[in-house]
């Protein structure tokens, strides 16, 4: 019987990646914990490539990092590892497209980690396929193998730079060989991405929860349109500004703030934690107007937020839903009854807390609609007496082409409906999304005009939407 995704009604993370150079450390599982600490980012599939500077070896598979590397790590020992986390944005859920991807080449041994989504990948991948190139995954990221292979500059570092200034669109990405850990991020810093010190080795990971998980100290985040190349566990990597498109704001993606990112993560200068803590402040100051008894979350992603409005509101925060950790990402519905009841698997709600209450419910979006309607009926048949629906994000009205797995426009139910109308389908008695301004006041340290806020307000930093446009239109045409 074929499973139910649970967070259905959720964006589903990207990817994250992780890489680490030590002559000393354990390199391989090193980049295991790495990799268990950015889980978050893709439970889809996990993989780990290791070099000891003759011989590059690769394991990798379909499911959570502890079931790919049940039997261990043993045969990538090496002083240089990548790894990688995967849920697919583009390419099939295949076990082909499972990443870190290998090739070999006339610089010998190559590997590639990729957290991303590259808007011209198929006017790339077209031409490159006219020219005889043969590809062996339906992936993006392996347009970038294959032209650093066809460079004619003689050194990695070049032939990486060269390549990754044509390619347009989100990329953290890391590419090793037997003797180099390169990681480079893409011109506007769409996907984060991070240098981190160990007493005897480097570490580059999407986020800095990753390094803690290791023991390695935190330096500081790559640039956007940097490049940085680490050869010698003892010396600062070598940093080069390889792009020529330099934009003049940066397009940091608001939704790491909002959702992605682990609440422990320091994600350029911003801690996580305290977006959220303030999104939620920010949320109560807009709903004055609720009067309420309690403030609850949907766990986890939700409660941070939920801690913010209780603080600034002065209604004490409680955890009115309990969320059952030990189902997986899916689980067998033999029955129509069920799958329509599927959220009471995952929550439960704590009657003696919520009955005969007026409560506010905190959430950090709504995509399709599927599930905050399920969850405020829960609470409602354990006699909350009114339920208000505060979101901490505005509603997302567009699809993401960075990286991010979001549905058509159409699918997207706050491009189709308003917000009263959302709030009639979902049955709640008060629907309130942030205000963009509000999401905005939220960041301390970054600014708020070099983020990303295309979900909200169709605005693509790069015009990614034509792009891709023309690419389907490129590929309709190669094949016709």
């Amino acid at each position: 019987m074929r499973g139910i995704e649970w967070q259905e009604d959720k964006w589903h993370e990207e990817c994250g990646v992780f890489g680490i150079f030590s002559h000393k450390e354990d390199v391989a599982l090193n980049t295991y914990w790495g990799l268990y600490a950015l889980q978050h980012r893709g439970q889809e599939s996990a993989g780990i490539a290791a070099s000891d500077g003759k011989n590059m070896h690769i394991k990798k598979g379909m499911g959570l990092v502890a079931e790919v590397f049940k039997d261990g790590v043993g045969g990538l020992e090496g002083n240089i590892a990548i790894g990688h986390v995967r849920y697919s944005t583009t390419g099939a859920s295949m076990a082909y497209n499972v990443q870190p991807l290998k090739v070999y080449y006339d610089g010998g041994n190559l590997s590639l980690a990729h957290n991303g989504n590259l808007t011209n990948a198929v006017q790339i991948r077209t031409e490159l396929a006219k020219d005889g190139v043969v590809f062996q995954t339906t992936i993006d990221s392996e347009v970038v193998l294959s032209l650093i292979a066809r460079s004619r500059n003689k050194n990695l570092e070049d032939r990486v730079a060269e390549a990754a200034d044509k390619i347009e669109g989100a990329f953290a990405i890391l590419i090793m060989n037997d003797h180099k850990l390169i990681a480079f991020r893409d011109p506007y810093g769409f996907r984060p991405l991070c240098l981190g010190k160990m007493d005897n080795g480097w570490v580059v990971a999407s986020e800095t929860c990753a390094l803690d998980l290791v023991g390695a100290k935190y330096v500081r985040d790559v640039k956007p349109g940097e490049m940085i190349v680490i050869e010698d566990e003892k010396t600062e990597p070598k940093s080069i500004m390889y792009s020529t498109k330099n934009p003049k704001k940066t397009a940091h993606c608001v939704f790491e703030y909002v959702y992605f990112a682990r609440p422990d993560s320091i994600m350029d200068g911003e801690s996580i934690y305290e977006a959220r803590v303030n999104m939620g402040r920010q949320l109560a100051r807009e709903t004055k107007n609720i009067k309420a008894d309690i403030v609850i979350s949907v766990p986890d992603s939700g409660t941070p937020a939920a801690i913010g409005y209780g603080l600034e509101a002065g209604i004490p925060f409680m955890e009115g839903l309990t969320k059952n950790k030990y189902i997986g990402r899916t689980f067998i519905q033999p029955t129509q009854k069920q799958r329509l009841n599927a959220v009471r698997l995952k929550l439960n709600a704590n009657k003696a807390l919520v009955a005969g209450k007026s409560v506010v419910m905190v959430d950090d979006s709504i995509v399709r609609g599927t599930t905050s309607g399920k969850i405020v009926q829960l609470l409602k048949d354990s006699g909350a007496k009114e339920v208000h629906v505060c979101i901490s994000s505005p509603p997302v009205t567009d699809p993401c082409y960075y990286g991010i797995d979001t549905s058509v426009r159409k699918e997207l139910i706050a491009s189709t409906k308003t917000v009263e109308e959302i709030r009639e389908y979902i049955k709640a008695d008060s629907l309130h999304y942030i205000s963009m301004e509000g999401l905005r006041k939220s960041l301390t340290h970054l600014d708020p005009d070099g983020m990303c806020y295309a979900c909200f307000n169709a605005n693509y930093p790069d015009d990614a939407e034509t792009a891709v446009r023309q690419g389907t239109k490129f590929l309709f045409d190669a094949e016709a």
